[in-house]
């Protein structure tokens, strides 16, 4: 059985990601922000993906602990110790167990990386915005004093 790295390095990455545009220099240029928030979307998408594999293992690996017990109930006998008396389906089920912790780990991890990248999303939104200089017009409005008024700015 391989298996895949531990999402704790992902997890510290993540991390870092989200604390490195809390930094003067970041807040000045913002490309952590910029992009960093579609880094850890795919992120997100792809932990939780890796989630649901290893639970389509851990599945396999219990429904053929099932389809053995109901063949023949005595490779489902427990030992004095609590674990399968049969090595095959003791196996098995530690495959299982495995593949389950696997999985709530790529889980947790994506769901960081997802809580990263929404607060990234409104970081963004939240900052200020400075108006590009190649707009050729923009429409102005006025509060005067018994009127409102509307009209167009030229930029020559």
């Amino acid at each position: 059985m391989s298996r895949a790295p531990a999402p704790r390095a992902l997890a510290l990455t993540l991390l870092l990601a989200l604390l490195l545009p809390v930094s003067s220099a970041a807040q000045e240029s913002r490309p952590l922000v910029r992009y960093g928030k579609w880094v850890l979307a795919a992120g997100a998408v792809t932990m939780n993906l890796l989630a649901a594999q290893a639970h389509s293992r851990a599945d396999r690996a219990f429904n053929a602990i099932e389809d053995a017990c109901f063949e023949n109930s005595t490779r489902c006998l427990l030992g004095p110790d609590g674990a399968y008396a049969d090595p095959v389906m003791e196996d098995l089920y530690q495959s299982s167990l495995d593949y389950d912790s696997e999985a709530r780990r790529w889980l947790i991890a994506g769901e960081t990386a997802l809580v990263g990248a929404t607060a990234l999303f409104v970081l963004e939104l939240t900052r200020k915005v400075h108006k590009p200089d190649n707009i050729p017009f923009e429409p102005e409005i006025r509060s005067l004093r018994r009127a409102t008024g509307v009209g167009v700015r030229v930029a020559w």
